[in-house]
């Protein structure tokens, strides 16, 4: 082989230049996102039905949708909500399942029961993925222009504009009025004329209107024969005719002369201010494989091109790419930071600057070559991926390290030897080969099980994991193949001279290594017995007091404030309570700038005009932490705005909540069939968990609609007047919210034309009585002969899970790690004796945390049991396989100590950094059980013999490793905290797991070595 390596050499050099050279242009191409693409498995249905009270719209809607969309195959969970003439269906299928297929079939259930349905009924379907959510939002303001021109300007200018930008999902315009044309009938007019508000708009209707009525052929000419009578202007209204009865003398009355007409905007029940100014908003989304930095760029050159009126502001209030890039910057520094303290700690061991630059240029020629493959597997630059190489910088490092430092061992032992001649560096390598490829697989190992872990865990982690694969097996085949080619070259006697001295560093560190280690192998039990007890109590004491969660806290830099106003509060009240609540962000120091949304939401959704939500950014650079900001926001509103409900979050943590349809960390389901005490019951336990410290935000999940006028038709009464109750719905309709009659062309939109009555006349309850309808006979009468109005309380929303009733109470955290919030939330619910037909289950992010940590534990099983197999076949002995496995467990301890030390949270990227531990603990054991010689005695003499050997190499790999992923613990930057729970896992468990290789496995190894002989002698 070596011979092989020697004759193409040239080749492999070219080969790994070449690698290096299109890892480099691959890295350059790859997409960059904040997160790996995770295909979501929901699908959400939005309904409308009109104006429908709650009851009757789950009845004859909501029921038959959602048992038509139960039965379609992979459904696991359906939820609904259903509001007034509205409602939304969720359905959950199957981590993995075809969405493409499942939209369809979603789209095709409800193509069936359309027929069955109330005429008019409109389904929408989507898919629940990141697209939702903005990539980038803009907002337009003007001093000159009124928001209807704001938003003429971004439907017709800027929209066109940027939906051509590749990787755009959509560009959505929030704000603005919409320009309509308003024709305004004078009532006492048309009751003296006999005229009825739907006479007009039929008027309109026919007027308005362009027809081919065949073709003709004339001197060799083709024409195309239109009867054309288009409306152009509100003159041309005013001019259209209306048959009249005998009230006027010539039988007929213009428009002009009952109406009037002038140019208004439609009747809207949202408003969306930017820094309290009205303005309009565009959302721009992004597929979601697109590259969100790369997206955002092309958007600002296209606004810039777009040749807007200079009067006309535009700004980004919410810009993704910030966080991307400063997440993915925060993570290019810890790898940069990392490499260089490597640098450092090979410099203090080796004292070898040859070595340092060949351990430094293989670092980037591996990492190059892992974007190489992550390129070809079609995967992006994101916090996992990012995390992964970060976290492999210092594995990469150990296996040059490893190999470097035997191949100068090897080098001192010639030159002691005497003969003068330099040893083989490729001979010399092959001697590691076997524990290298033993170790890089230990470490690879941990990752497979993830294979088979779905949801959010799953998908994230098996990016990273793809990384370090990645990474480790480049990085096995550069330190087995590359690295004796280098050290042949380029190494020479003088730097077995340089390392030699540095062995005076490392001589009292071995010697008080040998004295403290023989000690403890003459009574090796009990010593290993103490180390044991020691760390578990240590382990158990962390247990019961170290923090749990589900993600990473991280700064993401801008955070979301929902609302809801009083239920049917009106649009002008809510406006003047969130006014209170803009003063009080416009007040806070950290904030730059923030949108909001009343009516509607950042991320769409099932909306009434009483709620909304702000996007709240905050400035770059030092400020206090975001938890703390948004705990000030939050408590201020409480105090100072009663009756408005708040929640805030941070949008990815907003978003990850609502792409698996449970967004708040705690939710208490209720299910009952009694409504009223299902609903009393949602009220107790809301107040009961409202007075645990750390809960906040706490929601009973009894949403009530507004208020509604009931108009009940006299059937008696409208017989008689030839009217039935859909008569008098389609007449009072016209009359209350107005007729599109027909539309206007004006450049290049479409304008409205709208028949109402005059304000004054529809703005109080007790005005509709006068309305007048018109009967079969011609006759005109009042509403109020034939029908009673009365005002009924707001409805509750209907709320189904499975098709079962059900009430979520729901809430947030502050200051509570999500653990121990759910133990006290538990035993506060079991407190309040609730009646025994009511069925409590618990869901929101616990039952997301309660799925990932049990999957997790599986995995780290299985890293175990692999790790264990993987020695048995390496060494075949039991006693090797159960004193590495010892180790590993009695490291974990130490883990879970760091973790409470630091006051960081045991959650899933804790949990995968505790599982990464098993690989690199069992990576680092191999190599020192790697240098027992199996054709001599195991002993107390051989164990220590090979902790001496390999003390130095085991000390360094650690200490590297630690190093490298002390930037990433110290969760400095940007979004950076995502990958600090891990890195402190890692650091924890090397600083204690490392020793322990060399004097607490030799302890194991020679108690089960004697116990196996007494055996034997027995």
């Amino acid at each position: 082989m070596k011979e092989l390596m020697r004759r193409h050499s040239r080749s492999i050099w070219l080969s790994v230049f070449l690698i290096t050279l299109a890892g480099l242009v691959a890295a350059t191409r790859l997409p960059v996102a904040l997160f790996p693409h995770i295909d979501y498995p929901r699908v959400v249905v939005a309904i409308d039905a009109g104006d429908r009270d709650a009851t009757q719209m789950a009845a004859v809607v909501t029921r038959p949708a959602e048992i038509a969309l139960r039965a379609i195959p992979g459904v696991t969970q359906i939820r609904s909500v259903t509001s007034r003439g509205s409602a939304e269906v969720s359905l959950t299928f199957g981590w993995g399942d075809d969405m493409v297929a499942a939209t369809l079939a979603t789209q095709g259930a409800l193509a069936t029961i359309i027929p069955d349905l109330p005429i008019g009924t409109r389904f929408s379907v989507r898919r629940s993925d990141p697209s939702i959510f903005p990539v980038v939002g803009l907002s337009l303001t003007s001093t000159k222009r009124s928001d209807t021109e704001l938003a003429q300007l971004a439907q017709l200018k800027l929209r066109p504009v940027l939906s051509t930008v590749p990787g755009v999902a959509g560009v959505d315009v929030l704000g603005g009025s919409v320009p309509e044309l308003e024709v305004e009938v004078d009532p006492a007019k048309l009751q003296s004329l006999g005229i009825t508000t739907n006479d007009v708009a039929t008027a309109l209707a026919s007027a308005n209107s362009i027809s081919a009525v065949g073709r003709l052929e004339d001197r060799h000419r083709l024409y195309l024969a239109l009867v054309e009578d288009r409306i152009g202007n509100e003159a041309d209204i005013a001019a259209i005719p209306v048959k009249s009865g005998a009230g006027a003398a010539s039988g007929i009355v213009t428009i002009g002369q009952v109406a009037s007409i002038r140019r208004a905007t439609a009747p809207a029940w949202t408003k969306v201010t930017l820094n309290g100014t009205r303005a309009v908003l565009v959302n721009v989304r992004q597929t979601p494989t697109a590259d969100a930095v790369a997206l955002v760029k092309a958007v600002d050159a296209r606004i810039k091109s777009a040749a807007l009126p200079a009067d006309v502001k535009i700004s980004f209030f919410y810009d993704q790419s910030e966080l991307v890039t400063g997440a993915a910057n925060a993570v290019r520094d810890a790898i940069l930071l990392g490499a260089v303290l490597a640098g450092i700690v090979l410099f203090v061991f080796l004292r070898s600057w040859r070595l340092m630059v060949i351990t430094a240029s293989m670092l980037p020629a591996v990492l190059a070559a892992t974007c190489l493959i992550l390129y070809v597997l079609g995967m992006s630059f994101n916090m996992m991926t990012l995390g992964g190489m970060a976290a492999a910088v210092g594995l990469v490092v150990d296996d040059a390290v490893v190999m470097l430092e035997h191949l100068m061992r090897r080098l001192q032992e010639s030159e002691h030897d005497g003969e003068g001649t330099r040893p083989s560096m490729l001979a010399a390598a092959r001697e590691m080969a076997r524990p290298l490829f033993g170790s890089t697989v230990a470490t690879i190992v941990v990752f497979l099980p993830l294979a088979f872990i779905t949801g959010v865990t799953g998908g994230f982690f098996k990016a990273l994991a793809i990384t370090i694969v990645a990474a480790l097996g480049i990085s096995l085949l550069y330190a087995r193949y590359v690295l004796p080619l280098v050290a042949d070259h380029w190494l020479t006697p003088k730097d077995a001279e340089a390392t030699e001295k540095a062995d005076g560093f490392m001589g009292g560190i071995i010697r008080r290594y040998e004295g403290g280690v023989t000690r403890a192998l003459k009574r090796p039990g009990l010593f290993a017995a103490v180390i044991a007890t020691v760390l578990i109590v240590i382990g158990a004491v962390s247990w019961n007091r170290v923090e749990s969660g589900f993600m990473p806290k991280m700064d993401e830099g801008g955070f979301i404030l929902d609302y809801k106003a009083k239920p049917g509060a009106a649009l002008s009240d809510t406006d003047r309570l969130l006014r209170q609540v803009e003063k009080i962000i416009q007040a806070t120091p950290e904030v730059a700038s923030y949108s909001r949304r009343t009516g509607i939401q950042l991320g769409g959704g099932l909306t009434e005009a009483d709620e909304g939500d702000f996007f709240v950014r905050l400035n770059n650079g030092r400020r206090r932490d975001i938890e703390k900001v948004m705990s000030e926001i939050r408590g201020k509103v409480g105090l100072q705005v009663p009756g408005l409900e708040i929640e805030t979050a941070q949008l990815m943590e907003d978003l990850i909540g609502d792409l698996t349809a449970i967004p708040q960390p705690i939710e208490v389901k209720l299910f009952g069939d009694d409504e009223t005490q299902l609903a009393d019951a949602a009220q107790k336990v809301a107040d009961g968990i409202g007075r645990i410290t750390g809960i906040v935000e706490v929601n009973n999940g009894l949403r009530v609609a507004g208020d509604a006028i009931v108009i009940n038709v006299d059937r008696a009464a409208a017989a008689l007047a030839g009217l039935d109750a859909g008569a008098v719905a389609t007449q009072i309709g016209s009359q209350v919210d107005g007729t599109i009659a027909t539309q206007v062309q004006a450049d290049e939109q479409v304008i409205n034309v709208r028949v109402r009555l005059p304000q004054e006349l529809r703005r109080r309850a007790d005005a509709l009585s006068s309305l007048t309808l018109r009967a079969t006979d011609g006759r005109i009468v009042s509403l109020g002969s034939i029908a009673k109005i009365s005002i009924a309380a707001g409805q509750r929303q209907i709320t189904r899970e499975d098709l079962s009733p059900f009430i979520p109470v729901t809430a947030r955290l502050d200051g509570l790690d999500l653990g121990s919030a759910i133990k006290q939330v538990q035993v506060k619910v079991a407190e309040l004796k609730l009646p025994p037909s009511i069925r409590v289950e618990y869901g929101g992010l616990y039952q997301q945390q309660t799925q990932s940590f049990r999957d997790l534990t599986t995995v780290f099983v299985a890293a175990l049991l692999l790790s264990a197999l993987l020695l048995t076949l390496l060494f075949e002995k039991w006693s090797f396989t159960f004193g590495v496995i010892g180790t590993v467990l009695v490291s974990v301890m130490a883990v879970l100590a760091g973790l409470w030390l630091t006051g960081t949270e045991l959650d899933i990227s804790a949990l995968m950094g505790l599982t990464m531990v098993v690989g690199m603990i069992t990576e680092l054991a191999i190599f020192y059980l790697a240098e027992l010689d199996a054709d001599h005695p195991l002993n107390a003499q051989s164990l220590i013999a090979a902790g001496r050997a390999r003390l130095r190499p085991i000390l360094m790999s650690a200490l590297i490793a630690i190093l490298t992923l002390f930037p990433l613990a110290l969760g400095i930057g940007r979004g950076s905290g995502l990958q600090k729970p891990l890195a402190t896992a890692i650091i924890f468990g090397l600083a204690v797991g490392a020793p322990l290789i060399v004097t607490f496995l030799p302890m194991l190894v020679l108690v089960m070595t004697r116990r196996r002989k007494d055996i034997i002698a027995r």
